[in-house]
C-alpha cells in the first residue's frame, strides 16, 4: 500500500470511527431510557422494553430502502442524510417530554433508528472493504471500541441526568396524590429535553461537516467486485451463507441488547438500589472493550475469526447459566462478562456472511442490517417471559437457544452453499 493510499484509508477509518461513536452513544442511551420511561410514563416492564422494539424495528423496515438511497446518494452523502434524520428524531423528544406521551417517545426512537439504519448500511461494508477480508474483524473491532466507549459515556451522562435520585423519586411517588404525582412525573419527563436538544444540534452540525468534508467515496467496483461465487448468481437469495448470517445477526443483536438494556432491572432483582444498578450496563461496556482489544490483538494473527466466535459462543452459554443460578456479585460479574464474549460476534459474523457476494455486496449488507431487528424482538420477549414465570433471572435462559444458533453458524452455517468455492 502506498503512503498516500494509507493516509486516505486512515482518514476514512477516522471518519467512520466518529460515526460509530454516535451509534454507540444513541444505542446505549436506550439502557437508561428503559427504566427512566418506566417511571416517567408509568409503564409495565414489558411496555418499557418497547423502547428497544421501536428503535431496532427501524433497522428491519429501513435497511432495504437505505441501500436504494445509498445507490443514489453515495456513501458520504448518505451518511450526512442519516445524521439529519437522527437529529429530527432527537427533536421529537421535546414534545414527547412536554406531554409525557410514550408513543411520541417511541416515534422519536424509530426515526433515530431510521437514520442509524442508513448510517450502518453505509458504514459496515465501508469498513469491511478497507483491507483484506481476513482482518475485517480487526477493523470492525476498532469501530466497536469507539462504539462502546460512547455507550459507557451515554450511560453515565444520561443516567446522571434522567435517573438522578431515582429511588427517592420512586418512593416519593407512592406518597403523593394524583395532582402532585402528575407534577412530579412532568418534572421527571422534562429532564431529557436539554440532552436530546443538544444531541439534535450535534447531529445536524456533524451532518453538515461530513457533507462538505473532502472524504473519498468508496468506488462501486471496490464494494461490488465480482467473486468466483457471485459470477454464477442472479439473486441475493442464492447465497445461503448470507441468509443464515442475517439470522445469526438477529440472534446476536437480540441477546446483546438484553445483556445491557435489562442489566439495571437485573440488578434491582438481585437487591441493588436503582441508583446503583442504573450504571451496571457500563460494566458490560468495559467488558466489551476488553473483548474488542482481544479481537484486535489475536484475530487473525493467532486465531481465525470463525474459531474465536466458536469458542466465545460456548463461553456465552456458560456465563448465562452461571448468571441464572448464582446471586449477588457473582451473578453481576457473570452477566458483565457476557460483554467480553459477545464482542467477537458482530466482527466475525459480518465478514463471514458478506464474503464472496461480489456485485451483491450492498444488498447483502442491507439484509444483514435487517437482522438487527433482533434487538426489537428479543428484549420484549424476555420481558414477557420474565413476567409469565415471575422471575427475571431465570428468564435469561431464553438466551441459550440464540447462542446455540450462533454456534451452528460458526461451525457450519457460514459454509453453506460455498463448499465448492472455498
Amino acid at each position: 500500500m502506498t503512503e498516500d493510499k494509507k493516509v486516505s484509508v486512515n482518514y476514512q477509518i477516522t471518519i467512520i470511527g466518529v460515526l460509530f461513536f454516535i451509534f454507540g452513544f444513541i444505542t446505549w442511551a436506550n439502557g437508561t431510557l428503559i427504566p427512566y420511561l418506566k417511571i416517567a410514563c408509568e409503564l409495565t416492564s414489558t411496555q418499557s422494553y418497547y423502547v428497544a422494539s421501536a428503535f431496532f424495528a427501524a433497522y428491519f423496515i429501513m435497511a432495504i430502502p437505505s441501500s436504494i438511497i445509498l445507490k443514489k446518494t453515495g456513501f458520504k452523502n448518505g451518511m450526512s442524510l442519516g445524521l439529519l434524520v437522527m437529529a429530527i428524531g432527537a427533536l421529537l423528544f421535546i414534545p414527547a417530554a412536554q406531554t409525557r406521551t410514550y408513543n411520541l417517545f417511541l416515534l422519536g426512537l424509530f426515526i433515530i433508528g431510521t437514520g442509524l439504519a442508513l448510517l450502518q448500511t453505509a458504514a459496515n461494508p465501508f469498513v469491511t472493504v478497507l483491507g483484506p477480508i481476513e482482518s475485517a474483524a480487526q477493523r470492525i473491532s476498532i469501530m466497536g471500541i469507539c462504539n462502546k466507549i460512547a455507550g459507557i459515556c451515554a450511560i453515565y451522562v444520561l443516567g446522571s441526568i434522567a435517573l438522578k435520585d431515582a429511588d427517592g423519586i420512586k418512593a416519593k411517588l407512592l406518597t403523593l396524590n394524583a395532582a402532585d404525582k402528575a407534577i412530579e412525573l412532568n418534572n421527571l419527563a422534562a429532564r431529557v429535553i436539554k440532552p436530546y436538544t443538544f444531541l439534535a444540534i450535534a447531529l445536524a452540525v456533524l451532518a453538515i461537516a461530513i457533507y462538505f468534508v473532502n472524504m473519498p467515496e468508496v468506488k462501486e467496483e471496490e464494494t461490488n467486485a465480482d467473486s468466483e461465487l457471485s459470477k454464477t448468481k442472479t439473486s441475493i437469495f442464492q447465497f445461503p451463507h448470507l441468509l443464515l448470517g442475517a439470522l445469526a445477526i438477529f440472534f446476536y443483536v437480540g441477546v446483546e441488547v438484553i445483556s445491557y438494556d435489562t442489566f439495571a432491572g437485573f440488578g434491582e432483582h438481585l437487591g441493588y438500589p436503582l441508583d446503583v444498578a442504573k450504571n451496571f450496563a457500563t460494566y458490560t461496556g468495559y467488558s466489551l472493550l476488553a473483548g474488542y482489544v482481544f479481537n484486535i490483538v489475536f484475530i487473525p494473527k493467532y486465531i481465525s475469526q470463525q474459531k474465536a466466535m466458536f469458542g466465545l459462543t460456548i463461553l456465552c452459554m456458560i456465563l448465562v447459566i452461571a448468571a441464572v443460578f448464582t446471586k449477588g456479585k457473582v451473578a453481576v460479574i457473570c452477566f458483565m462478562l457476557l460483554g467480553f464474549s459477545n464482542a467477537v460476534m458482530w466482527p466475525a459474523i459480518w465478514p463471514l456472511a458478506i464474503d464472496g457476494l461480489g456485485k451483491f455486496t450492498k444488498i447483502g449488507s442491507a439484509l444483514l442490517i435487517m437482522g438487527i431487528v433482533g434487538g426489537a424482538i428479543l428484549p420484549p420477549l424476555y420481558g414477557k417471559i420474565s413476567t409469565l414465570i415471575g422471575n427475571p433471572q431465570t428468564a435469561y435462559l431464553m438466551m441459550i437457544p440464540a447462542y446455540l444458533y450462533i454456534l451452528y453458524y460458526a461451525m457450519a452455517g457460514h459454509k453453506v452453499g460455498r463448499e465448492k468455492t472455498i
